[in-house]
């Protein structure tokens, strides 16, 4: 049975219909000095949500990152699950699908905020518009973990000050720099250079994460954007290694996946969520991309729920 997380005034509260798209959290701490920030610790989040609603699939409306320092557990986001210790980076985007370990295997530092929250520099703004960048990193214990160490430490300390003493642009300023220093973290193994589309492929994905469920014509995202779709594909090539339709199409697929695996929706409705006119043709879409149709998918993931 899926859930479906309400925001009230008061918190958070799960329900449980028969069907439904994958639950879905809000941004809204019980008590928050500034609006769209927080800062925690994965145990104070389980204590909050004691329902248990963290450890089961679900997606959020804002990014969070966290800093494993204690412990020992897993992640799971988008399919891949990661094994977590201390040392591990977890950055969440909105709209990823994920699942928390269970409550104490692991612990650390846990940031919360609005994509409109960081402060505005060139580079913020771009990190915040992408949908590509790792969940999970490994730390070592060299320069990089310290300097993201004392950001952490630094927006705790600025987060925690007295009543009516907290700077929101301090805040701001502070989450600017822990962004912008896990973007020069080393990516190692990855094969494709995700900044190479530029602006182009930016304003690309963010039209595609509007409308991947209505249209998947790549000369619809063309027109709309004022390109070419050759320039849409030189962009999509830069940056991922694949032309544009497969960007868009992979797009569809995974969330066709999530909700697959984490929904009980039936799979026509499914179809017709994301534009399909007909089961047959979204199970032959599904296959084509998948390697195995929509059913069989469903019930070797229904395990994981």
């Amino acid at each position: 049975m899926s859930e479906v997380v309400v925001t009230t005034r008061e918190g958070t509260e799960t329900r449980h219909p028969t069907n439904g798209p994958i639950p879905g959290f809000g941004f809204n701490p019980p008590a928050a000095p500034v609006s769209g920030f927080e800062i925690t610790d994965l145990s104070t989040l389980h204590a909050r949500m004691a329902d248990g609603g963290l450890e089961r699939v679900h997606r959020v409306d804002f990014h969070t990152i966290t800093l494993i320092t204690q412990g020992n557990g897993e992640h799971a986001v988008d399919f891949v699950t990661h094994p977590c210790r201390p040392g591990t980076l977890l950055w969440i985007r909105p709209g990823q699908v994920q699942r928390f370990s269970h409550p104490g295997a692991v612990n650390g530092p846990h940031v919360m905020f609005a994509p409109s929250f960081p402060a505005h520099l060139p580079g913020t703004d771009r990190l915040l518009h992408e949908w590509y960048g790792p969940a999970c990193r490994q730390l070592g214990a060299d320069r990089d973990h310290a300097a993201l160490s004392a950001l952490l430490d630094q927006l705790r300390a600025e987060y925690t000050r007295p009543q009516g003493s907290v700077s929101q642009e301090i805040l701001q300023l502070l989450l600017g720099a822990l962004l912008l220093n896990i973007d020069r973290l080393p990516q190692s193994g990855e094969t494709t250079d995700q900044h190479a589309g530029g602006e182009v492929y930016a304003r690309f994905r963010s039209d595609l994460e509007r409308s991947y469920a209505t249209s998947r014509r790549a000369d619809d995202y063309a027109r709309r954007l004022g390109y070419t779709v050759k320039t849409l594909t030189r962009a999509c090539l830069a940056a991922t290694g694949r032309p544009v339709k497969q960007v868009i199409d992979a797009r569809v697929a995974l969330e066709a996946q999530r909700l697959l695996a984490h929904t009980d929706t039936p799979v026509s409705v499914i179809a017709r969520r994301l534009g399909f006119s007909e089961p047959s043709n979204f199970g032959k879409f599904f296959a084509r991309h998948t390697g195995t149709v929509p059913g069989d998918f469903r019930r070797a993931h229904q395990g994981t729920r």
